[in-house]
């Protein structure tokens, strides 16, 4: 199973992570410095849910944000 939103098709993207050190500028210190960069994942948040797919209620992954929006309509039991 992919980890994509079967409505929106929103995935995973990646991106860094930065590691720092130092105090900010702002506080009184001599400002913040960068000592390191690692790769990592941004995950969507994904629901299995029982949803009318064409009139007929059908398990699907999708986000939560397509399930906040009201783009799902949930099949009741």
């Amino acid at each position: 199973m992919a980890r994509v939103c079967e409505i929106c098709g929103k995935g995973t993207t990646s991106g860094r992570k930065y590691s720092r050190r130092g105090r900010p500028k702002y506080l009184g210190g001599i400002g913040i410095k960068t000592t390191g960069k690692s790769k990592r994942q941004f995950k969507p948040n994904l629901q299995r849910v029982r949803a009318l797919v064409d009139g007929a209620p059908k398990r699907i992954t999708v986000c939560a944000r397509c399930i906040k929006s009201g783009k799902v309509v949930k099949a009741v039991k």
